[in-house]
């Protein structure tokens, strides 16, 4: 375990457990470590080695500048779309979404992690368009799946073109580690 290097709360805010998937109150003056700071999200760990996720905008308790919840889509050209803005739709747009929510636990988005098991566009009526996501946990027992499910389907609506997101848990087939990309492996020493 890294380092006991804690941070103040500069306000009460809220946090879910990990794994457990609780919603908590940390209370103004609590003593936190960051432990990862990646996509729309804070992991942090408490002196007795809790690990807690904090919402992005909810990075000023920790007296850190908020993170939005919309998502930046581009190409790198510097014209990006933030936001379920103006812009052209795309499937890729989809992706590198849902490749900003992480796991709170592993440093990987949850794309790499191989937890996206299905992810298409349907028409709908009036030119709307809906996305439909079937993604997993690595455990069935973990509780962040209603967490995980809600980062995505926000990620996915801050795409331009996109009306409505369905979210949707599945089991089928299990989640093993063979699911993960190659650099996901190769990253958790796991290759």
């Amino acid at each position: 375990m890294a380092a006991w290097t804690p941070i103040a709360l500069e306000r009460d805010c809220s946090a879910t457990t990990v794994p457990g998937g609780q919603r908590v109150l940390l209370a103004e003056g609590g003593e936190v470590a960051i432990v990862q700071r990646l996509g729309g999200s804070i992991t942090v760990r408490t002196e007795m080695g809790t690990l807690l996720r904090i919402d992005g905008i909810d990075a000023d308790a920790l007296g850190l500048d908020p993170i939005g919840t919309a998502v930046e889509i581009g190409d790198g050209s510097g014209d990006d779309a933030t936001g379920a803005g103006d812009g052209p739709f795309s499937m890729d747009a989809v992706w590198q979404a849902l490749g900003q929510v992480y796991d709170p636990e592993i440093p990987v988005d949850i794309v790499e992690l191989g937890l996206v098991y299905r992810c298409e566009e349907h028409p709908g009526p009036l030119d709307t368009r809906r996305i439909e996501i079937d993604m997993s946990m690595t455990a069935p027992g973990c509780g962040m799946g209603d967490v995980l499910r809600g980062d995505a389907a926000r990620a996915v609506l801050s795409v331009p073109g996109v009306d409505d997101v369905e979210v949707n848990l599945v089991w089928e087939p299990p989640w093993s580690v063979h699911r993960m990309s190659e650099a996901a492996r190769l990253q958790l020493g796991l290759l």
